[in-house]
């Protein structure tokens, strides 16, 4: 069967069209989104601005008109953080619904933590033993360990790239001065504060693999020296905790205009690399994790995953 998903999330809302079936390898047919940094278009008073909201709806009208004529025998839409937080949550879904036909359905900070293990376990197989999966999205951090494809510890913590950017570091809109050393280490600080009660929970799980998904850790393990995207999907990439903290060192010191510069960052994730690399980091220092495994399959795959385990055998 086909499957369309669509992923709305902080910093984009991401189509992605697969052929597969019970028991199979989901196969990529198409792909497609559009910026819209949701996380970036919350007022003050915590609601999604009026000009968010249209751009949610034009983006998720255009991503069902694209999956119907690439014949999609369905579309699995959900919504992460940004949606999730926004305090007017259930008028805009309401009239996603009602303008475009689809319902998105928003998917709680444990629940991402789920789906992204699951995808995890697939992608590496039952022989990595109990695994530790880490991802860095806009607007949360999801950590999940365990042995079997549902975890034993499943954790969202509001420690987004996006989220802390715009937040605690503060930078600055025109891309040409990099955060203080001080706005850094507050950055640290704050995320270890936040880091203290889970620490335990998973330790006290363990793990013998830890993985680390999502576009932010590629980027981060590209800069440190992994293969680049050109090299396929199968690629074994990895991100050295060693590595890291050098990268840590020289991006902190660049201004965030010019990070694209940079092979391998994103033009639009761009101002939001230091405040990931200060998570990853904290993460796995607080951890002891000395490498990550670098996962090409996350959220959306784990979401076509549990699809796909609710057909019927063929």
């Amino acid at each position: 069967m086909r499957l369309g998903v669509l992923d709305v999330g902080s910093n984009t809302v991401h189509l992605l069209v697969v052929d597969a079936h019970h028991g199979a390898h989901p196969w990529p047919a198409h792909s497609e989104k559009v910026v819209l940094r949701l996380a970036e278009q919350i007022g003050p008073d915590g609601a999604l601005t009026e000009e968010g909201a249209d751009g949610l709806v034009k983006a998720v009208g255009m991503a069902r008109t694209a999956a119907a004529g690439l014949d999609a025998d369905d579309l699995l839409a959900f919504a992460t953080s940004a949606v999730r937080d926004a305090t007017n949550a259930a008028e805009v879904l309401a009239r996603v619904r009602d303008t475009t036909g689809v319902r998105l359905e928003v998917l709680s900070g444990a629940d991402e933590a789920r789906m992204t293990f699951l995808a995890v376990r697939r992608w590496f197989g039952w022989s990595a033993g109990r695994l530790l999966a880490m991802d860095i999205g806009g607007g949360s951090l999801e950590l999940a360990a365990g042995i079997d494809e549902d975890p034993d510890v499943a954790i969202s913590l509001p420690l987004g790239a996006g989220r802390l950017s715009r937040e605690r570091l503060r930078v600055d809109p025109s891309g040409l001065t990099p955060p203080s050393t001080e706005a850094v280490e507050e950055l640290r600080e704050y995320v270890d504060e936040l880091l203290d009660p889970v620490v335990e929970k998973l330790t006290e799980v363990g793990w013998e693999r830890p993985v680390a998904t999502s576009k932010t850790f590629r980027m981060l393990a590209r800069l440190a020296g992994a293969a680049p995207s050109g090299a396929g999907l199968w690629a074994r990439r990895s991100l050295t905790r060693t590595g890291l903290r050098q990268v840590l060192g020289f991006i902190r010191h660049i201004p965030p205009a010019q990070l694209p510069e940079l092979e391998g960052v994103s033009a639009q994730r761009a101002h939001q690399l230091l405040s990931g690399a200060v998570v990853a980091e904290a993460v796995m220092r607080r951890l002891d994790v000395a490498s990550v495994d670098i996962c090409p399959w996350a959220l959306r795959e784990g979401v076509i995953l549990r699809r796909l385990d609710q057909l019927e055998p063929m």
